[in-house]
């Protein structure tokens, strides 16, 4: 698909029906509502939608907030498919509670499908709201899988600092708990900076560590825009190669970064492939087939010894992946 139908923003996938699913009629589409895809993470998150919604002949219509921080966009939007009655819907909310009221007024007995960034489970079932599914990536352990990464590019007792995501995030503390927990007796983490996933933020943030902090062995962002941001400080800094960066995502420019020796690793989570799950969840929900609460979806670290294996397969696992919910969703 090309990419510049996928950052269309209210993306209207409407995929012919004459093969589709046996209960879905019209208001029985897929209804999406996703994170900003100025970022391309979720970009490539609306090509995984799109892509599957096309391959099982199934309606699909898709929103995406106008940043990642659109809360009450974002919310509005999924208010406004909510009064349409789709089928099931999939959401990626900014936060874990801003898309709760809107799914409240979600049809009785619709499935919903949470991909990447989790609802507050409490918070939703205090209004009547139940998520049939989880699918992302396990953050605790892509943040060990970096520690990983990091462990073996400083040396023992070295210093880390880590820049964060937006005050409050859940996956951006859930990597930072992974990473903390796969750190100890191998490096010291240091400072903990906010940069909001923005790239000029976190080369601000890093290149103020990298003046303070003259003992930085190494960086590990959140996110692979963050990682970018402080690759860029660190060059800036003239460290390169002396300061380690690793970043999570598997994003194509971060990927290219570990390719020339920008970033150190980066761990890859594939938001096509969790885009592509979050589609074949809902058509197997609706048909009444049996859905995992929870389904973590792949993940890899790229070094430069893989990044070419990587970059050979993107947006797609370079492993071999086979959907467990592919069966269900046929």
């Amino acid at each position: 698909m090309p990419r510049a139908t996928a950052l269309v923003v209210g993306l209207l996938a409407l995929v012919a029906t004459g093969c589709g699913h046996a209960n879905m009629t019209r208001g029985d589409s897929v209804a999406a509502v996703i994170k900003g895809v100025e970022n391309p993470f979720f970009a490539a998150m609306s090509d995984g939608l799109s892509d599957a919604a096309r391959r099982y002949r199934t309606p699909l219509r898709l929103e995406a907030a106008a940043s990642l921080q659109d809360t009450a966009g974002q919310a509005a939007k999924l208010e406004a498919l909510a009064a349409d009655r789709a089928a099931c819907y999939v959401v990626n909310p900014i936060t874990q509670t801003n898309l709760i009221p809107a799914l409240s007024h979600v049809a009785k007995g619709a499935p919903i499908v949470n991909i990447d960034s989790p609802i507050g489970l409490g918070p939703a079932a205090a209004v009547g709201v139940k998520i049939t599914s989880y699918i992302g990536t396990d953050n605790i352990a892509a943040g060990r899988l970096g520690a990983d990464a990091m462990a073996a590019l400083v040396r023992a007792g070295g210093k880390v600092d880590v820049i964060a995501g937006i005050p409050g995030d859940a996956t951006s503390a859930a990597r930072i708990e992974g990473f903390d927990r796969g750190a100890r007796e191998r490096f010291v983490v240091g400072e903990t900076v906010a940069a909001d996933f923005s790239r000029e933020k976190a080369m601000l943030a890093a290149a103020d560590l990298l003046r303070s902090e003259r003992s930085i062995k190494g960086f590990f962002a959140v996110n692979d825009e963050m990682a970018l941001g402080v690759a860029d400080a660190v060059r800036d800094a003239g460290r390169r190669g002396r300061v380690a960066v690793v970043g999570v995502d598997g994003i194509s420019k971060a990927l290219e970064a570990v390719k020339s020796g920008e970033l150190s690793a980066t761990v890859a989570q594939y938001p096509y492939t969790i885009g592509q799950l979050g589609v074949e969840a809902c058509l197997a929900a609706v048909e009444g087939k049996r859905v995992p609460a929870k389904l973590d979806a792949p993940i890899e670290l790229v070094t430069p010894e893989n990044v070419a294996k990587a970059q050979a397969h993107f947006p797609k696992p370079p492993e071999p992946y086979r959907s467990p919910l592919a069966q269900a969703s046929q």
